[in-house]
């Protein structure tokens, strides 16, 4: 077959035709969504002189946990597989190569919340009836499972210098595209700039350090009431942050705002918890839902999960459903039911003193491990079903299931609290100092 010179011609005038056309594209589109505000602009993103916390997904130390290899071995000690941090309750966790143990948990933990307005009953007859009280209630992936997949990232001043320090600075994302053209086109750049699976998103920048009287004053922001399981604590309403879109994402219709702990409103801490005489301090905490800290075992999740019927919903058992801050290995299964008092000694870091643990109470597990955390997808059944068969364990809540452990901090002295702080790397060998029985006390 012969091909004529005018083929050839048409065919390398439609080759710099679509070159053209690619190269004019990838130019107008970034100017065009600049100028409509869909691109983030220099000031919105200050990453400048910024370090992102954490370790990068390559980096997570929980690669093998599915591995035989965190089942108990002759002669090795029990050690800190992992460490995660999570600045906004029920989104995604930073995990971290050491962090610093305060006296409400490790540092940058639960930060902020969301919550949502919700009506207050009334006893018909009753002299509030018919006023339309609302309280604040906070809200988890178990309401709202798409939280687990609401991205977050922390970033550091890079510099020492004293007048940056309180510049760090968290960021939330979530899959967000808007209608008509302006969805289409951030659309079109999140595949030029990311891949053909990218997605478009919606940022939403917060304060590391909790906001000065001026700022509250300038912002708007206000002080309310926020429930907290059956706990009431007050603490910073920032919902003027909050963009409208991420009710309109995860799916909620009632009214949502943004809460702040507050550093000098943290809420008391009792009921299993070691008293105030014991600790020497009286325990605190800020959004977690009732102690400090939270531990998991690696061979306690495998065992469980070898009791579970794996599905496409649900292909694996990852220990990072659970949430913990703190993820052991070489530990026996369910070996740390029965522990009361725990050592984290350092391994080679030096300077590094030794973190102590009052472990509290066994964990009460409801249906949010039932979600995943990078998708928010949620499984009907599993694996609560599997904990409500097989770890009815504690007395205390006989009719529930258990899975890890609730821990409050000790530190060596409490005469000042500026100085109550210790350091939890991973690496660092675990030394069980007591061990006993536990019962549970609902709040």
């Amino acid at each position: 077959m012969e091909y004529s010179s005018s083929d050839g011609s048409q065919t390398t005038s439609g080759l710099i035709l679509l070159a053209l056309f690619i190269i004019i594209c990838s130019f107008l589109v970034p100017v065009t969504l600049k100028r409509l505000s869909i691109l983030p602009q220099p000031n919105d993103r200050p990453r400048i002189r910024h370090k992102k916390l954490g370790l990068e997904p390559s980096q997570t130390n929980l690669k093998s946990q599915f591995s035989p290899e965190h089942k108990p071995t002759p002669g090795k000690p029990v050690v800190l597989q992992s460490l995660w941090i999570y600045p906004v309750k029920s989104c995604q966790g930073i995990e971290l190569a050491s962090s610093r143990v305060l006296s409400y948990g490790l540092e940058f933990d639960r930060l902020y919340t969301f919550a949502q307005l919700k009506s207050v009953p009334t006893r018909l007859g009753s002299q509030d009836h018919g006023n339309g009280q609302h309280k604040w209630e906070f809200i988890t992936q178990r309401q709202y499972p798409l939280l687990g997949s609401v991205k977050v990232e922390l970033w550091q001043p890079e510099t020492t210098e004293s007048e940056t320090q309180g510049n760090g600075y968290i960021l939330f994302r979530f899959p967000w595209r808007n209608p008509g053209l302006k969805g289409v086109l951030s659309w079109v750049t999140a595949k030029l700039t990311g891949g053909w699976k990218k997605q478009p998103k919606r940022e939403v920048m917060l304060p590391v350090v909790f906001p000065s009287d001026e700022e509250i004053k300038i912002k708007g922001y206000t002080y309310d009431n926020c429930n907290i399981w059956k706990d009431t604590v007050t603490a910073l309403n920032m919902e003027r942050d909050l963009p409208p879109e991420l009710a309109l994402y995860l799916g909620a219709r009632n009214r949502l705002a943004l809460f702040r702990i507050d550093p000098d409103r943290l809420r008391e801490v009792h009921r299993c918890a070691p008293t105030k005489d014991v600790a020497g301090y009286q325990p605190v905490t800020g959004f977690q839902d009732a102690y400090p800290l939270h531990l998991m075992n690696i061979s306690s999740v495998q065992d469980l999960a070898s009791k579970i019927k794996m599905d496409e919903i649900l292909p694996c058992l990852d220990v990072q459903r659970f949430r913990a801050n703190i993820i052991l290995t070489g530990a026996a299964a369910y070996e740390e039911d029965a522990w009361k008092l725990i050592l984290f000694r350092p391994a080679t870091t030096p300077n590094t003193k030794e973190s102590t643990f009052h472990v509290s109470c066994r964990t009460v597990r409801c249906k949010q491990p039932n979600v995943d955390q990078v998708t928010g997808a949620k499984h009907p059944v599993e694996p609560f079903k599997a904990m409500r068969t097989y770890r009815k364990i504690d007395e205390g809540a006989p009719l529930k299931g258990c899975m890890g452990m609730a821990m409050t901090p000790l530190f060596s002295r409490t005469d000042t609290p500026a100085i109550m702080e210790t350091i939890l790397t991973t690496g660092m060998s675990l030394e069980v100092i007591e061990s006993g029985s536990h019962w549970y006390i609902d709040s």
